[in-house]
């Protein structure tokens, strides 16, 4: 269940203890309602307890650079990279 069904969970129990007055028997609306909104409380609260976990940031890493000798060659004509 993500949050807008715990949300609806809510709004539905507040309805149904606060702004109904129908009557059947053998059911207690308002302990339905109120059992809905102690539910839909209890998702928000999971929710966002997993979401926080979620978004934990991790510093990126620094990249590693290794510092390798240049190898420079004479310009002599000789050892220009075309013979020996």
């Amino acid at each position: 269940m993500g949050l807008g069904g715990c949300i609806i969970l809510i709004a539905v129990g507040a309805i149904l203890t606060f702004a109904t007055d129908w009557d059947m028997q053998g059911v207690n609306l308002d302990l339905v309602g109120v059992i809905f909104m102690v539910v839909g409380l209890i998702g928000v609260a999971t929710f966002s307890s997993i979401a926080r976990r979620r978004r934990v940031v991790m510093p990126p890493s620094t990249p590693v650079v290794e510092d390798r000798p240049h190898h420079h060659p004479t310009q002599d004509g000789y050892h220009n990279g075309y013979g020996a």
